[in-house]
């Protein structure tokens, strides 16, 4: 039997690709902040790191000026763009199988937890996982670390050989890494193989169909 217990996934590009709800909720935020971007797949650098970390690193905004981006941000988000998404062919299968099989399922998202709860909603899949944990809306826990450790105090008499975080970004890799859990890294998200490899994962898989024979190999 597999010996993970408690599987924490990432949200964006992960269970679902949210490419264009979130580069062009960017796109708006950046408009609004006077400045044209009208390549989407430049913006792509936005899904997965947190945003307020993005804008300030991407665009040098300050501290104001990332708060406002990320308020005009989500004036789009809440409206259209949570719902400008996909989700990955096989993801609904796999967490059946999964739930099955006895095994604790939870996200671990950057996004703002209220938004995550409602993209799973929408796409039907809450009933799959038992805690669903992102960020606050003023920014704070927005650390894929933070969000893990939060996540293992939940369960308590749990060693952490039994968590993996499941993710397609380094933010994901070095969490896992810091609070000292396995990471498996999917590349048919938004991180190159390079970024990946980089953070030195317990296994790379390149399709959900891999990750599945992973996790529920005997």
């Amino acid at each position: 039997m597999n010996k993970y217990k408690i599987i924490l996934f990432d949200l964006d590009g992960t269970l679902t690709d949210p490419k264009e709800g979130i580069t062009k909720s960017v796109q708006y935020a950046l408009k609004k902040m006077n400045i044209d971007e009208v390549n989407l797949d430049y913006l792509e650098r936005f899904i997965g790191p947190p945003l307020h970390y993005s804008f300030a690193e991407f665009y040098n905004f300050d501290e104001n000026q990332t708060k406002r981006a990320v308020e005009f941000y989500r004036e789009r988000f809440k409206e259209k763009g949570m719902f400008e998404n996909e989700l990955y062919s096989g993801i609904p299968t796999l967490l059946m199988k999964l739930n099955k099989q006895e095994y604790k399922l939870v996200v671990a998202t950057a996004k703002v937890t209220e938004f995550a709860n409602q993209i799973l909603q929408y796409f039907q899949l809450d009933p799959f996982f038992e805690l669903v944990v992102g960020s606050h809306f003023d920014g704070t826990r927005s650390s894929k670390a933070e969000m893990i450790q939060y996540i293992l105090n939940q369960y308590h008499g749990h060693s952490l050989s039994d968590f993996v975080m499941i993710g397609d970004r380094k933010y994901d890799g070095i969490g896992a890494r810091e609070v000292g859990i396995d990471f498996i890294a999917v590349t048919y998200g938004y991180g190159s193989l390079q970024e990946l490899k980089a953070c030195e994962p317990t296994k790379i898989v390149d399709s959900v169909e891999q990750l599945q024979e992973v996790l529920l190999k005997k």
